[in-house]
């Protein structure tokens, strides 16, 4: 059985997922288990957006764009996470 990109991806995110079901049991700080479960959605949205959105094939800057687009939500996402955490 030859596994292609699509069934790689499908693996890597249910191995994320199941990454993103412990972090939190085993990551004693807030600020750190809030970056590493951001990370992973990062990750995540990034294959999702290339094998399943089928833009590693798309040109560069569409790719590009939409990868920035993907990081911008994760650092506002952590940003405000942040916050919460220190106030």
């Amino acid at each position: 059985m030859v596994l292609d990109r699509l069934d790689i991806t499908w693996i890597a995110l249910i191995g994320l997922a199941m990454a993103t079901v412990l972090v939190p049991s085993v990551v004693i700080r807030p600020l750190l288990a809030n970056a590493l479960l951001l990370t992973f959605a990062a990750l995540k949205g990034r294959r999702i957006v290339l094998d399943f959105l089928d833009l590693r094939a798309a040109p560069a800057l569409w790719r590009d764009l939409v990868s920035a687009w993907v990081l911008i939500v994760v650092l506002f996402a952590w940003l405000a996470s942040a916050i919460v955490a220190l106030i």
